[in-house]
């Protein structure tokens, strides 16, 4: 079974132009094409965008998917570079829920100092002046 790229898409959830530039990119192989031109996937192009689409969900980068991919091919081998890959990707997650804890933080206690009164009075305004330089 082979698919056109609306049906690749429907079946990986990932849209047609992210596809196109999966292929220009180097993630996906350029696609046997039909005696009319269009693109046609394999099932095999199909589980690499899935494991691709995934990857993304996860948030890892253009350059780490490729490596994975990569790494992917070569099963007897040890997974000591994957482990790196991921290593390095869940210490950008850590410091990102850090900032965004220290974010929450901040947030609710410029909330908290609101006094609900007139924007002149207001905390939220004043924090973010006080914090720009204005």
């Amino acid at each position: 079974m082979n698919y056109g790229i609306g049906e690749a898409s429907r079946a990986t959830g990932i849209k047609v132009p992210t596809i196109r530039y999966y292929e220009g990119v180097g993630l996906l192989s350029p696609p046997t094409r039909s005696e009319g031109k269009q693109r046609r996937y394999q099932p095999a192009d199909i589980a690499r965008l899935n494991f691709i689409r995934h990857a993304r969900d996860l948030g890892f980068e253009i350059g780490d998917i490729r490596e994975l991919l990569t790494l992917s091919t070569r099963p007897d081998q040890s997974c000591d570079q994957v482990d790196v890959i991921t290593r390095r990707h869940l210490s950008d997650v850590e410091r990102r829920i850090a900032q965004l804890s220290a974010l929450r933080v901040e947030l609710l206690r410029m909330v908290n100092e609101c006094t609900h009164g007139r924007i002149y009075e207001c905390r939220v305004i004043e924090s973010i002046q006080e914090a720009g330089g204005a």
